[in-house]
């Protein structure tokens, strides 16, 4: 990868640990951090635990 490339994926994982910070969600199935935000098809918004799968609005 080149030089620049590896500072977008570490600019863009600077943004994620940011935007998890900010948000403090927890799944409520199994209380991981890892949560992702998610639009649904009529504009709304989701949550999906990337450890457990579960997810909610």
């Amino acid at each position: 990868m080149s030089a620049s490339g590896e500072e977008a994926e570490r600019a863009a994982d600077e943004l994620l640990v940011t935007a998890e910070t900010r948000a403090n969600l927890s799944c409520p199935s199994c209380g991981s951090s890892h949560v992702a935000q998610v639009l649904g098809d009529n504009g709304g918004v989701s949550y999906v635990c990337t450890a457990c799968g579960h997810c909610w609005s």
